[in-house]
């Protein structure tokens, strides 16, 4: 007999959806706390009292990812998730590419700079009126999508003093029932900063932070995220002698979007 997988289970899994939902509450006002405080205590201590712009932006990155791995361990200790990390020595030995992944929840960032101290990354503005991040993106030093004008010279900079660079190339959380649809920002980086891209695939097992969804709406079961790093790609291999700029980055998004896609992993 097919066991029914209604609301109306056994009490003990009513109780455990229950304290999930109570725990997950408990973690955001964790989360919304934590960054509070790195923002306005923390990270406004390192803009006085280290004046080396280096080594701020080294100590911010380096609190954020201990921070991040805090809030980790507290969410899988309460029961509200699990994780599962592939290939992270290869993440962490990374130098001078991209890192490119796929962006289906809201912790997608946490969990990959959770685990890279050292990781740069491509925000949206927007951010940046966030009172619980704008101290962390000024002080980390975290490339703005809106400075059009200086951001392809300033990636150009960093990836060729060994830097690598987050971007999520959907530039926001994947549609739920809907094909990836990615911009050319990350592919237009790649081939005219004539760097690699390392992709990343980040998986669910529940529907759960995605777009639009609310913190109380939990999936029925304890969602298990599962981050595997795939391969280098260069993107030298998208261009060819004769080709313009934006018909190599063209090329390179659509070949993203295909390796991104979860079905083509």
């Amino acid at each position: 007999m097919v066991e029914s997988t209604s609301l109306a289970l056994r009490p003990s899994s009513r109780l455990n959806r229950l304290w999930r939902l109570a725990m997950t509450g408990c973690c955001f006002l964790l989360f919304g706390a934590g960054g509070l405080a790195l923002s306005l205590l923390w990270m406004s201590l390192l803009r006085l009292t280290q004046r080396d712009k280096h080594k701020r932006r080294q100590l911010a990155r380096r609190s954020i990812a201990a921070s991040f791995r805090f809030f980790l361990y507290c969410a899988r200790a309460a029961g509200v998730l699990d994780f599962r990390l592939e290939g992270l020595d290869t993440l962490r030995r990374e130098r001078g590419c991209l890192v490119v992944a796929n962006h289906p929840t809201l912790i997608d960032y946490v969990l990959l700079a959770s685990f890279m101290p050292e990781l740069d990354c491509l925000v949206k503005a927007d951010l940046q009126k966030n009172i619980f991040f704008r101290g962390v993106i000024h002080a980390a030093d975290y490339l703005i999508n809106s400075q059009a004008a200086s951001l392809l010279p300033d990636c150009r900079q960093r990836l060729a003093q060994g830097d690598v660079i987050l971007i999520f190339p959907e530039g926001t959380r994947t549609r739920p029932g809907q094909p990836l649809a990615l911009q050319r920002g990350a592919a237009n980086i790649a081939v005219r900063c004539a760097c690699d891209l390392r992709l990343v695939h980040i998986r669910c097992s529940q529907p759960t932070l995605g777009k639009h969804s609310r913190w109380y709406q939990i999936p029925p079961e304890k969602p298990f995220f599962s981050v595997t790093v795939m391969q280098r790609v260069s993107s030298s291999a998208f261009i060819t002698d004769d080709d313009a700029m934006p018909l190599a980055a063209r090329r390179l998004n659509r070949f993203l979007q295909h390796a991104l896609t979860p079905e083509h992993r």
